[in-house]
């Protein structure tokens, strides 16, 4: 069956939102990713490394690169789970700086805590946080991340108006995603790819069903255009895209006016 059409997440007129192709209540939406990622949060990264034949690591290295953080900058890193990211901004900051680890599931948190606190990196703050009422105060950040994470979010466009609030004026946004593949036999071949997903994800990490809601959730995220203009709305400027793998995931990027 063909996937409805990806939208923007706002409201439908009986006040449902995507979970991957089911509609649900809005309110019923943070609770079920969130248990999404309370069962898959032990095996996360393996199956991060599987799915993108580990080209999501490059990924994370080409967004920070491109959110040219400094030593002594502080840096929300939104969503940001087992630690990747924050590790890789954590290192640019240097210890004269701070990396705030946010994410709204507790358990990715402590396994993206436990793992900083393994590797040193005593520059990394953890955050419980609901991306779209984040708990900081106004033009708090010198730069802000958020990396496969947007599209779990139930109101997109809010998350976007939190993460401009909370910048500085000037500051940049860096948004790493899986996007709309460019061409019709890429995004063949990459359907093919991603439908084994949840079999791989039932056999490696015990939950068939998480997966099958991660693939569906890509499949309805708003394309590269659609982002783009959504940071526009949200109060952005200078806002672009980067397509990688041919449009499979893209790094958009802007800077709070």
């Amino acid at each position: 069956m063909a996937p409805p059409s990806p939208t923007d997440d706002q409201h439908a007129s009986d006040g449902t939102v995507d979970f991957g192709y089911e509609r649900v209540k809005a309110e019923e939406k943070a609770a079920r990713v969130a248990e999404v990622f309370r069962s898959v949060a032990p095996r996360y990264d393996l199956m991060n490394d599987l799915m993108s034949l580990g080209t999501h690591r490059l990924m994370k290295r080409l967004t920070v690169t491109l959110a040219g953080v400094r030593p002594g900058h502080r840096v929300l890193d939104l969503a940001g789970g087992t630690g990747d990211v924050a590790a890789l901004l954590a290192e640019r900051v240097g210890p004269t700086g701070q990396v705030i680890l946010a994410d709204i599931n507790e358990a990715m948190l402590i396994v993206g805590r436990d793992r900083m606190i393994d590797r040193g990196h005593l520059n990394i703050h953890p955050a419980l946080a609901d991306g779209e009422a984040l708990p900081f105060g106004d033009d708090s950040f010198d730069a802000a991340t958020i990396a496969f994470g947007l599209r779990n979010v139930t109101r997109k466009d809010q998350a976007l108006r939190e993460l401009h609030r909370v910048l500085k004026p000037g500051a940049p946004l860096l948004v790493l995603e899986f996007s709309k593949p460019r061409g019709a036999l890429l995004e063949k071949a990459y359907d093919a790819f991603s439908s084994l997903w949840p079999t791989v994800g039932g056999a490696l990490a015990g939950d068939r069903e998480a997966y099958r809601y991660l693939n569906e959730s890509i499949r309805m995220h708003p394309p590269q255009e659609a982002l783009a203009e959504m940071m526009r709305e949200a109060g952005f400027g200078a806002v672009r895209f980067h397509n990688l793998i041919g449009g499979i995931a893209a790094i958009h990027q802007g800077r709070k006016q």
